[in-house]
């Protein structure tokens, strides 16, 4: 077995304690059965099959070419 170290948000690992007490397991158990969910998710070669999207025509900016860059540092 491997060991390693992860950093959780602090929802996530409230979370995670949760469930853990709930059913009386520990949290690394938690998590080693999240990741086996993944995986079984996400099986191998999976992605392999995946295309780009064709491009498609969206028209022309609709601001000037001076706000670029304020319009995309705000929210």
């Amino acid at each position: 077995m491997m060991r390693t170290q992860i950093q959780l948000p602090d929802r996530v690992y409230a979370e995670a304690k949760r469930i853990a007490q709930e059913h009386e397991i520990s949290l690394a158990e938690v998590v080693r059965r999240g990741i086996e969910r993944m995986i079984a998710l996400y099986p191998p070669g999976r992605a392999a099959h995946w295309d780009l999207p064709a491009a498609r025509a969206l028209g022309g900016f609709q601001a000037p070419a001076d706000e670029w860059r304020e319009l995309a540092n705000t929210r």
